[in-house]
């Protein structure tokens, strides 16, 4: 009879760690897949980028944090008004650097754009800009309200995009650096996460 009572004890205690390693097993393999989802959205759906610096202000702060949607741009064209975030890629003939940038998109291929005493021109249309803030806009120095005031009109290439900061005093832009190709961008920027306070959509 004892034997009968250490053989069920046994059969138990097996019965209980098998138990014990499939809740384990089952945690480890819960957690591999949370960490290969997660890792799949942030690569290909949803990422979220820190504001570093002033060019987008008023719109956009440092240290705000934005959503940016990468699939975006696989479903439907970049629009005007778009706030972007894309890769600037820049060589000093040594090495290449690669730059987050976040503007907010001005031209499509194809159009001409120009700026005329601070003031945006889309194919010869002066562009309506309520995102830009009063305290630059009111500016009587021309250098002051938007650093560049006159620009000859270019053309917007075909497969890229002209972007400023909405901060055109102190943005570094397309109107120094040219045009943007559209496969450089990471994706639309669509509302701010951080601080809560300033949660928006964009």
């Amino acid at each position: 009879m004892p034997e009968d009572v250490n053989d069920v004890n046994t059969a138990d205690e097996v019965a209980s760690s098998s138990d014990s390693f499939k809740a384990v097993r089952d945690w480890i393999i819960v957690l591999f897949v949370a960490l290969i989802v997660a890792l799949g959205i942030r690569t290909y759906v949803l990422q979220q980028f820190y504001i570093s610096g002033p060019s987008m202000e008023t719109t956009l702060f440092q240290p705000n944090r934005v959503l940016v949607n990468k699939l975006s741009y696989r479903l439907h064209d970049v629009n005007r008004g778009d706030v972007v975030v894309f890769d600037r890629v820049t060589s000093n003939g040594e090495s290449i650097q690669h730059d987050d940038l976040i503007k907010r998109v001005i031209g499509l291929p194809g159009e001409k754009i120009s700026i005329s005493k601070c003031v945006v021109y889309v194919n010869k249309i002066a562009l309506k800009e309520p995102y830009l803030d009063s305290r630059d806009t009111e500016q009587e120095n021309l250098n002051d309200r938007c650093r560049q005031p006159e620009m000859a009109e270019v053309t917007v290439p075909t497969k890229q995009v002209f972007v400023l900061g909405d901060n055109r005093p102190q943005s570094m832009d397309s109107r120094m650096f040219g045009p943007v190709d559209e496969d450089r961008i990471v994706g639309r920027a669509f509302v701010v996460l951080w601080p809560i306070s300033r949660w928006r959509w964009l």
